[in-house]
């Protein structure tokens, strides 16, 4: 995976948080410390996430988007 993004972190996702339109992915890194970010539901479906899962935090602006390999 290449991306424009220069901060990519990696961590656990902790809790999902299912809307009706959008899902709030919290993810847990090596530490501790949580990253939080909204996403749409169907992105979430898409991705296949479960709590436990292996994810990237990739932040580029203001914006945090989740990725997986």
């Amino acid at each position: 995976m290449k991306l424009s993004a220069r901060n990519v972190i990696q961590g656990k996702i902790k809790e999902l948080n299912h809307g009706a339109v959008n899902t709030e992915v919290i993810i847990e890194l090596p530490g501790g410390a949580e990253i939080v970010s909204v996403i749409t539901k169907t992105s979430a479906e898409n991705l296949k996430l479960s709590v436990g899962s292996t994810v990237y935090a990739v932040i580029k602006a203001s914006n945090v988007m989740i990725a997986t390999e």
